[in-house]
């Protein structure tokens, strides 16, 4: 398993104990507010859970505009970790 899988597993882990309605199988499909029922203050929960939980810089509202599904935050926090990097 290489890094960035074990970083994917993690958000997935993370997103998944911190959604209201929890998939049984989370594919980066599903969408985080219609499939999982996150809304406004809980996916602000998320981001600074994300922030904290990987040690990175905040994310600026822009910056989260269209990530919608769970593939999508993983791609955001792998990529900010490359960046970081």
């Amino acid at each position: 398993m290489t890094t960035e899988d074990t970083v994917a597993q993690r958000i997935r882990q993370l997103v998944t104990a911190m959604a209201p309605r929890p998939a049984a199988e989370l594919g980066d499909e599903l969408r985080l507010i219609e499939d999982l029922g996150f809304d406004s203050l809980r996916l602000m929960e998320l981001t600074v859970v994300l922030e904290r939980g990987f040690d990175l810089p905040r994310y600026r509202p822009e910056q989260l505009i269209g990530v919608l599904r769970v593939g999508q935050v993983v791609e955001l926090v792998t990529r900010t970790l490359e960046v970081r990097a």
